[in-house]
């Protein structure tokens, strides 16, 4: 299971009750966690960057008007949620299965090559012979310069 990760999301939220809690050091030190366990592009992680105080005019007026605070801070209470709904999400289903760069790349040629193209990688591959890179780079050569070019850029923004 997610033992370490669920103990150390639990830290960032005992940390939401700090009394000099520190937003922009608190969103650094999650991101990190989170990113480690769910990938960069975590929606999770663009929740997190989203969280901030407002200090608009109309927040401030209505604050100063009724003489009252709300009871909790609305961005801990925010983040709070966004950690525990985490935890249950790693709790119920376990740490999310991370894609090797291997498969990829695969799944990216996979696009481009007909089937009987992948059937044969397939089966060069899965025969383990050294000497079969250079039949895969035969096969390879037909995928369109534009395409291929296309495809390594798809690989390095994934």
């Amino acid at each position: 299971m997610a033992e370490k990760e669920i103990a150390l999301l639990q830290e960032q939220i005992a940390g939401l009750d700090e009394n000099k809690f520190d937003l922009d050091a608190w969103k650094n030190h999650t991101v990190i966690l989170l990113e480690r366990i769910f990938g960069e592009n975590s929606s999770k992680i663009k929740m997190i960057n989203s969280l901030h105080y407002d200090y608009s005019s109309w927040n401030l007026r209505d604050t100063a008007a009724t003489g009252k605070t709300k009871d909790k801070d609305p961005v801990r209470l925010q983040a709070d949620e966004i950690l525990k709904a985490t935890i249950a999400e790693l709790q119920n289903f376990g740490l999310p299965q991370k894609v090797s760069e291997k498969q990829k790349l695969w799944e990216l040629l996979q696009d481009e090559l007909t089937g009987k193209q992948v059937k044969e990688i397939e089966t060069l591959i899965k025969s383990g012979n050294p000497e079969n890179a250079k039949k895969i780079s035969k096969i390879l050569e037909t995928i369109e310069k534009e395409n291929l070019l296309k495809t390594m850029a798809k690989l390095l923004v994934q």
